[in-house]
């Protein structure tokens, strides 16, 4: 059967494609209850703490200087920025990297690899370098801090071929730098996200579902996100139509979002998805969901079309509050209280997507 192609901008694909799979879906639903609720504790939250886009620059590993320097550290985190769930349960053998005496998992392991590959005068931030390294000096970078107890960075070789793929492209069409992309699309993020979907096939995050190709475009739209938050909306980071931004589809936004009652599965996609979670406890392989399997689909378009309603309800109230932010503000909320969402399962899947 011909699977129907996508129309619009990037971001307009990706609000049709959401509204489309969550109009479509079996497993995964956007209870409307659960969203009002959402909506206003989310937005209670985020100004009871004075959340806001300034939260980006005061982790201890982002850049602090918005500068060309950190568009290029920006663009190859996020080129990198995917699959950090660890398959051993003990935290003592996960993969970690520790610096300034601070040990990081998951995706500020790769924040901190990076800083810790600069401080090494390893030019891991400059596409004419790392478009030609090679595995083993890009498996160096990306080390464990203890390869003989702990498990290596997931995916090492797809980390390869996605960071070599972008410095060769930036090498070839943008003098090697990420900064003259940013430039040539003129202050639109919408035209930065298509820009970067369309030279950087790994970023190029689309599938077939239902019969047409639904676009998700995590990293592309994380990527931009990160531009505008680290310039505060300014200089390089000023993009007019920043809100025209998704929320990043990814596996432990939507954890969060069924905390808050925005998201649903059914009875069978949650027993599925807690027996791969206990698989992964008793130190066994989790139970994959395949990247593009209908179910791993679901969960991704309704969170973001859960994220949409959410910011339409918030904007309704008369505040100004876009997705990116509330994506921030979720994934903050879920990794500070993990303990506290430990029962609400995450799906596993390997993918360079997120």
């Amino acid at each position: 059967m011909p699977v129907e192609e996508a129309h619009g901008t990037a971001t307009e694909r990706v609000i049709a494609s959401a509204r489309f799979i969550n109009e479509h879906s079996s497993d995964v639903r956007v209870p409307e209850a659960g969203v009002q609720r959402a909506a206003r504790e989310i937005l209670e939250r985020m100004q009871s703490t004075g959340y806001s886009a300034a939260e980006w620059k005061r982790h201890a590993l982002t850049p602090s200087v918005a500068d060309e320097a950190a568009l290029e550290w920006i663009f190859v985190v996020d080129a990198l920025n995917f699959s950090f769930w660890p398959t051993r349960a003990d935290r003592a053998q996960q993969y970690m990297v520790t610096l300034d005496g601070t040990p990081y998992r998951g995706y500020w392991s790769l924040c901190a690899a990076v800083n810790r590959a600069l401080r090494e005068g390893v030019a891991i931030t400059d596409a004419r370098h790392y478009a030609h390294m090679t595995a083993e000096a890009l498996a160096h970078v990306f080390r464990t801090d203890d390869p003989q107890a702990q498990e290596p960075i997931p995916m090492l070789a797809e980390r390869v071929q996605v960071l070599r793929e972008a410095g060769r492209v930036l090498e070839a069409r943008y003098g090697g730098r990420f900064a003259n992309m940013v430039a040539q699309c003129g202050g639109s993020a919408q035209r930065l996200v298509e820009t970067v979907v369309r030279e950087l096939p790994s970023f190029r995050d689309e599938h077939a579902f239902g019969g047409r190709t639904v676009c998700l475009y995590k990293r592309a739209q994380i990527l931009v996100a990160d531009v505008w938050a680290c310039f505060e909306g300014r200089g390089a980071g000023r993009f007019a139509d920043i809100g025209s931004v998704t929320m990043f589809a990814d596996y432990r936004v939507p954890q969060a979002l069924c905390h808050f009652g925005a998201l649903e599965y059914s009875p069978q996609l949650r027993a599925r998805l807690e027996k791969s979670e206990a698989a992964v406890r008793r130190g066994d392989a989790p139970l994959l969901l395949a990247s593009g399997d209908p179910r791993e689909v679901e969960i991704r378009g309704n969170s973001i079309w859960a994220v949409e309603r959410i910011r339409r309800l918030i904007a309704a109230a008369g505040a100004d509050v876009n997705a990116v932010m509330i994506d921030f503000f979720l994934w903050d909320y879920a990794k500070e209280h993990a303990d506290a969402m430990r029962e609400i399962p995450i799906h596993h899947t390997r993918s360079v997507y997120y």
